[in-house]
């Protein structure tokens, strides 16, 4: 039995205790289980074009199923995965709703940048290009998202809406959908500095129960079926595949989810302690593959990338060290495939105010940022700025890329152009090219 164990999970008797790990494991689930309400909320402003809310909520779960299993059996290392926040937000607001584009487009996309990272990943030049990217925009990349997350969380709520003299402004207060994500946001925002486990979920089901006698928490016919992924299921869009858009939006989702990954990876794993004496994480490759192929899977199901989720060091902090958690964890999204009916009764207003407290976790990063050398700095603030204002994370990308290559070069000193990787500059002029043309027509 402890030859299979360590032959499928990397468990090895003795040194892990398979209680710790099935804690973990769970302990992971119940920090990661909200994207199972929130990825089917995002998706629903899709829902006139075709996209089913119920079917986008099974496609969640069984996309986090197969990737996480990936991870426990082909890593064998305890990391959870699912559709990620950020990704799903491009995918929906940027992609769809803001450059006008289909599902199936940007499910065609996320398939060939799947296809691109397991090449990448094969030939190990992943690990390249990430370390070819400055480090204070990579940081500044996860914290733009973190406030494009919040900034949608707030408008879902009705917190945050239109207004014709400032362009946004507060809500009223008084609605209680708005009511509603405020104690959603003060309960749960509690639970966090308690250091709840599974705080973000718990305050979801608090404020889901609290909604019901307000009128906003209603409830449709309880059935234990699974919602079919007929409809979303393998829907690509050919046609496009060699379109200018269809190469910017590829870039930006292999920009977002490689940053993510590679974080999140390389900090959970230091956290477990799982690397070398340099910092290195041990068996990085196969941890990116199982990334990788999840992302494909997930296009193929109907959802946006699967990426590695940095919940999974809550499961780490309970001593999960090898793919027995992750097998948990994928155990545990198995089993909440027949309550569709719970998770998509969650209001807006509980997820909306989750959203933000993501955002907080997600823009943690920017206390890192070297705000004193402007060189650096400035990128940096323009990437976070944009990608909230401007409705659009692709864009907050490609103009921080372009003001780090033009800033670097202006500044006339050879050891500062030199930190200009190729790939940066590239990149720049692809991106300068890509304005260029949308200006023209």
């Amino acid at each position: 039995m402890a030859d299979v164990m360590k032959k499928l999970f990397g468990f090895e008797k003795g040194t892990h205790k398979v209680r710790t790990e099935i804690v973990a494991g769970i302990t992971t689930f119940l920090t990661m289980a909200y994207i199972l309400a929130v990825n089917p909320g995002i998706f629903s402003a899709l829902a006139d074009a075709g996209m089913p809310t119920p079917s986008v909520f099974t496609a969640t779960a069984l996309a986090a199923l197969v990737g996480t299993l990936v991870m426990a059996l082909y890593a064998k290392k305890p990391f959870g995965l699912a559709p990620g926040m950020g990704l799903n937000a491009f995918f929906v607001f940027t992609v769809c709703l803001g450059m006008g584009y289909s599902w199936q487009f940007a499910l065609t996309a996320i398939l060939i940048e799947g296809f691109i990272f397991i090449l990448l990943t094969l030939t190990k030049v992943r690990e390249l290009i990430t370390n070819s990217i400055p480090a204070d925009m990579k940081k500044a990349i996860s914290a733009g998202i973190g406030l494009f997350i919040a900034f949608i969380g707030l408008k879902n709520c009705n917190i945050i809406v239109d207004n014709p003299a400032t362009l946004v402004g507060i809500g009223d207060l008084s609605d209680p959908a708005a009511i509603l994500a405020i104690i959603a946001f003060v309960i749960t925002g509690a639970l966090l500095v308690l250091k709840v486990k599974g705080a973000l979920l718990i305050g979801i089901v608090i404020s889901t129960l609290i909604g019901i006698p307000m009128g906003v928490t209603t409830f449709g016919k309880f059935s234990l079926a699974v919602p079919s992924i007929k409809p979303i299921f393998c829907q690509f869009a050919w046609n496009q595949i060699l379109s200018w858009d269809m190469l910017v939006v590829v870039l930006t989702f292999l920009f977002i989810d490689m940053f993510d990954t590679i974080g999140t990876v390389v900090g959970v794993s230091m956290k477990a302690g799982m690397v070398d004496k340099d910092g290195k994480v041990d068996g990085v490759n196969r941890i990116l593959m199982a990334d990788a192929v999840a992302t494909t899977v997930g296009a193929c199901l109907g959802t946006s990338t699967t990426t590695t989720y940095v919940e999974s060091a809550a499961g780490v902090s309970e001593g999960g060290r090898t793919g027995l958690t992750a097998f948990v964890v994928a155990v545990c999204f198995a089993l909440a495939l027949p309550f569709s009916t719970f998770f998509l009764a969650i209001p807006s207003s509980a997820t909306g105010a989750v959203l933000v407290l993501v955002g907080v976790m997600m823009a943690s990063s920017v206390g890192s940022i070297n705000f004193t050398d402007m060189e650096e700095a400035i990128p940096a603030f323009m990437t976070m700025l944009l990608m909230p204002l401007c409705y659009s994370i692709s864009d907050g990308i490609m103009i921080g890329v372009i003001v780090y290559v033009v800033l670097h070069l202006l500044s006339c000193k050879k050891e500062t152009v030199k930190k200009i990787s190729p790939t940066m500059a590239v990149l720049a002029v692809l991106f300068i090219g890509k304005y260029l043309f949308d200006a023209l027509n």
